[in-house]
């Protein structure tokens, strides 16, 4: 058996600039970290006494005798790629719930590739993950997402990441102290709206809306470049960047309206109410988790006043997709 650990994330700044058509004239970049909250898919042989050649195991369980049978479409494109003759069973379990907004779909599509190349016997590199990923997810099951969430599952950590126009993704870390990092880490606090959505059906809006936001996006581009300074600077305070990530939140929604609805405002507002400096919904948006920016003396008040709401307490920083067993 192989099983793959992998990262799910909380992307900060720049959502939006990540998606092939807009980078691919304009360039991107975003910011965010992997968080220690994590997708975990097991692969082994099936033996051959059953009806069955195939089995898939997620949210539903999937008997087949062929890939081209397998519904889940990651697991079909991936397979397309990667499966040999044997018979394969494949598990995925998750910390937390799919189409949440943590990238769990890229993370899901990264652990898979990392587990069936080791168990064709082969060390892929972080940089090969991340693409084989973004090929399967935008070229082969022909997905509307964009090229972040890749890189976050593959790599890991706090980065800030580039997107040039010529096609290539640069992983940048982001460099700052200890104490510099657990400060920022404190700072953050992550609600579960209680609405899951489709990302790929949100995003797709999201692109349709690209030509006629330009301004919007060159807005949070330049709002990348403000939080790295706000971010590495010792001397500045995460306050600010809890306001500058409020800003960001209304850009966005302007971006895409839909991206929000009554219920989120209400969420949001009352967080603001009780003492929030910021926040802004993770992934593309419509539901999943809420991220809130809060200074630590204010973050009783939004627990009591969030107190419906599931809250996930994580750590940044986590690392990249690993194997973490591997008896073939």
């Amino acid at each position: 058996m192989i099983i793959s650990q992998t990262p799910y994330r909380v992307s900060f700044f720049g959502g939006g600039t990540d998606y092939p058509r807009w980078y691919r004239e304009n360039g991107g970049a975003v910011i965010g970290t992997a968080i220690d909250k994590y997708c975990y898919v097991s692969v082994r042989n099936l033996p051959p006494f059953f009806e069955h050649k195939h089995r898939i195991v997620y949210s539903n369980i999937e008997l087949v005798d062929e890939v081209s049978e397998i519904v889940h479409p990651a697991v079909n494109g991936v397979l397309q790629e990667w499966a040999g003759k044997a018979g394969l069973e494949i598990h995925h379990d998750g910390d937390c719930p799919a189409r949440s907004g943590l990238g769990s779909s890229s993370s899901f599509s990264v652990g898979l590739i990392n587990a069936m190349a080791a168990y064709h016997g082969r060390m892929i590199g972080r940089s090969e993950l991340m693409r084989e990923a973004i090929r399967i997810e935008q070229d082969v099951i022909k997905e509307d997402v964009g090229s972040q969430d890749q890189a976050w599952a593959a790599f890991g950590g706090t980065n800030m990441i580039h997107f040039e126009t010529d096609g290539r993704i640069n992983v940048k870390p982001i460099i700052m102290s200890d104490e510099r990092r657990q400060a920022l880490s404190s700072q953050m606090m992550l609600f579960f709206t209680g609405i899951s959505r489709i990302a790929s059906e949100q995003a797709a809006q999201t692109i349709d809306n690209l030509s006629s936001k330009q301004a919007n996006l060159h807005e949070m581009r330049s709002l990348v470049d403000i939080a790295l300074k706000l971010i590495t600077d010792e001397s500045k305070s995460f306050t600010e960047l809890g306001k500058l990530l409020h800003e960001y939140w209304k850009i966005k929604k302007d971006l895409t309206p839909n991206v929000t609805n009554p219920h989120i405002d209400a969420i949001y507002d009352t967080a603001l109410g009780a003492g929030a400096n910021g926040g802004k919904l993770l992934g593309a948006g419509a539901g999943g988790f809420l991220l809130i920016m809060a200074d630590s003396d204010k973050q009783f008040e939004i627990r009591n006043s969030l107190s419906g709401l599931t809250e996930l307490t994580f750590n940044i920083d986590a690392p990249g997709s690993r194997i973490i067993v591997y008896q073939p």
